[in-house]
């Protein structure tokens, strides 16, 4: 059974996990990314608290500081990246995408409006602005979120959206090169793995047969 912990990032012994290639341009991969797989079946969540996701969005200028994140709103949050990753698995996978994952970015995008709305000054005349009452502040994360996953998905950067090729790690980012893991740290289990497993198949050829 696995467990989750509730935190920050765990750190190496060099420096905590920094993002993941891409994360920093496309929030959606941030999100993704968001729930980190360790070594023995432990996770660490960083949306995993109320205060956890208000600062996950405060960090990515999606939510005021005093925004009082409640547990609902947490878990809509994690229900959406849920989607998102489910939709980041089938381009990687060259699959059809679930209707249900499809459906849940949709509606976080329609839920609140997109463009900005007019606005009268009773001194300076008309303006333009985006409404963010604070009732809404999840409902407008959780669209630009979402049209943000749609962006990554139909733009050229999707060629190189791929899964972190270090196990465990469930990570995802945008492959440069032929980089297939998301850190450094990965990298080096990566190499790791690959070379205990010559050694393994090293002492198995020049066994003798019994």
């Amino acid at each position: 059974m696995k467990e989750t912990v509730m935190g920050t990032v765990p750190e190496t012994a060099e420096a905590p996990i920094p993002p993941a290639p891409g994360a920093e341009q496309y929030p959606s991969l941030a999100l993704v990314n968001s729930v980190i797989a360790l070594p023995g079946g432990q996770f660490v969540d960083l949306l995993g608290t109320p205060a956890a996701a208000n600062q996950w969005l405060v960090e990515r200028d999606l939510a005021p500081v005093d925004a009082g994140m409640r547990e609902m709103c947490a878990a809509q949050l994690r229900s959406l990246r849920e989607q998102v990753r489910s939709l980041f698995d089938s381009r990687v996978a060259a699959l059809p995408a679930l209707p249900a994952a499809l459906a849940a970015v949709n509606d976080a995008m329609t839920r609140v409006p997109t463009a900005p709305l007019l606005r009268w000054d009773d001194k300076d005349g008309p303006y333009r602005a985006a409404p963010h009452p604070t009732t809404e502040i999840v409902d407008h994360a959780l669209a630009t979120l979402a049209a943000d996953a749609a962006d990554l998905l139909t733009s050229p950067d999707a060629d190189r959206l791929t899964a972190c090729g270090s196990a465990p790690c469930n990570r995802y980012l945008l492959r440069h090169g032929r980089r297939h893991w998301c850190s450094t740290r990965c990298g080096d289990r990566a190499r790791a793995a690959r070379a205990y497993a010559r050694r393994t198949r090293a002492t198995t050829d020049d066994a003798p047969a019994g």
